[in-house]
This record gives structure tokens, sequence and C-alpha cells, in this order.
């Protein structure tokens, strides 16, 4: 009986150690992605913005990580779930674009697109997509996967797209190419200089 009360007594030391070094490591590995995260976050969310103006119309792309996108669903409560999310969506890239006459006027009137206003809308909600696509430091061109026309319904002097493309190095250097058919404005290049992330 002795050897047995023994041995029942150095499991349960066993077990009950084992879980304290479980709890030490999700602990440390929770530790290490805060850290990572008030990194990228001190270092501001939209890292990379290029700009160019053509004749009135601005033309703005901003490069920004996905780790935002993730966070602001996630709330920060679960930092293993997004950084797990993260490992996930990786190679994805998100670009915000923006155009903005320079007197402010609605870029989606006929003047400027030749196009009634509907269709206009329609060309931003769909077809726009065709247009961007982005070279790699590799340089293999990927085309955009989605876009998503953010509608101000005339509030703000701009109209916003977020552009979205898959299977790119998460430390690759990128560079947007816009082929405008919609303002008729020639191919924009976008360079982003230096890799968005380091995680």
């Amino acid at each position: 009986m002795r050897g047995f009360n023994s041995c029942f007594f150095i499991l349960l030391g066993f077990v009950l150690f084992s879980c304290k070094n479980d709890k030490d490591a999700k602990t440390k590995d929770d530790s290490a992605i805060r850290y990572r995260y008030y990194n990228l976050q001190n270092r501001g969310w939209k890292s990379l913005t290029h700009s160019q103006k053509v004749d009135n119309i601005n033309f703005t792309a901003t490069e920004v990580p996905i780790v935002y996108y993730l966070l602001k669903d996630n709330k920060d409560d679960d930092l293993i779930k997004v950084d797990s999310l993260y490992e996930e969506n990786k190679r994805d890239r998100i670009v915000e674009f923006e155009f903005q006459d320079q007197d402010e006027e609605d870029l989606l009137l006929e003047k400027f697109t030749n196009l009634d206003y509907q269709k206009g809308v329609e060309y931003m909600s769909f077809t726009i997509q065709d247009d961007f696509s982005v070279v790699t430091s590799k340089k293999d061109t990927i085309p955009c996967s989605g876009v998503i026309f953010e509608r101000n319904f005339k509030i703000a002097p701009y109209h916003k797209l977020m552009l979205f493309f898959s299977g790119i190095n998460p430390n690759d250097k990128i560079q947007l190419i816009y082929k405008d058919n919609l303002f008729r404005k020639g191919t924009l290049k976008f360079r982003f200089k230096e890799p968005i992330l380091n995680l």
C-alpha cells in the first residue's frame, strides 16, 4: 500500500508540474504576441502611403497591415487567436485606394468618366478590380482578387476602394499598378518602399 501511495503522489506531482508549465508557456506566448502588436501599433497602422496627382485628380494608395483588420474584428481579447488568424492570412495584402478631385467635385460625374452616374458606381463596384495588379520584388504580377467600393453617398469629397491581393510573401516589397480606364489618366505605379510588417 505504501508503494501505491508513493506512486500516486509522484504521478500527482508530475501532472501538477506539467499543467504549470503549459500555463507558463501560454503566458509567454501571449506576452510575445502582445509585444509584437504593441510595436506595430506604435509604428502606425497605416504605415505606407503613396500619392500621385494627375491633372486635377489625386490618387492615394495606402498599404494596411492585415493585422489591423484582424485586431479590429477580434478586439484584442484573444491575441493567440488573432496570431493564428494572421498565420492563415499572412500571404494576403490589403491596399486602400482613394480618388479625389482637387476642387472636391464628385469624380463619378459624367464629365470625369464619360459614363452616367449609375454606370460609374457599377464600374467602381465590379469592373475596376481588373484595373489593379501588384508586382512583387521577384517580378511576379498578381491580379487584384477582390475589391470593396465604400459608398459615401456624396458626404465625403473622395471615393475609396479596398483592394485585396493573395499569394504574396509577407516580407516582400510590392508595387501597385493601376491602369486607369475610368478617368483615362494612363498607368500609375505606386511603390511601397519597405516590407509592410515584420512579425
